[in-house]
Formats: C-alpha cells, sequence, structure tokens
C-alpha cells in the first residue's frame, strides 16, 4: 500500500504547536485593506488556532 501523503495545501497554511494544537492565520488582510481599521487590520496579522471542531479534519491533512 502507498505512503499517505501531506496535503500540499495544508502544509502551506497550518502548523502544530508543541502541545498538538493546530496554528493558523487569519483571513482577509490581503486587499482592500482602506475600509479596515487600523485595529482589526494589527489583529489580523496575529496567528490564531484552528478551532476543535476542525482540528480532526486538518491534522489529518497535515498526516506524514
Amino acid at each position: 500500500m502507498p505512503k499517505m501523503k501531506t496535503k500540499s495545501g495544508a502544509k502551506k497554511r497550518f502548523a502544530l504547536t508543541a502541545t498538538g494544537r493546530v496554528k493558523r492565520k487569519h483571513a482577509y488582510k490581503s486587499h482592500i485593506l482602506t475600509k479596515k481599521s487600523k485595529k482589526r487590520k494589527r489583529n489580523l496579522t496575529k496567528t490564531g488556532l484552528v478551532s476543535k471542531a476542525d482540528e480532526k479534519n486538518v491534522k489529518a491533512m497535515l498526516v506524514k
């Protein structure tokens, strides 16, 4: 049986933390930034965590 491959798109977008959670970046920070407040843009820069509901699916995509 062939090896399980990591999804290329997932490995570019997600990273595992030391505790096993999944880090992600926020969306909506690439264009049309003039109407967004400084506070909103600053908060979109920070990383977030994938929700518990989606964590299992994301980890499956990151299988090595």
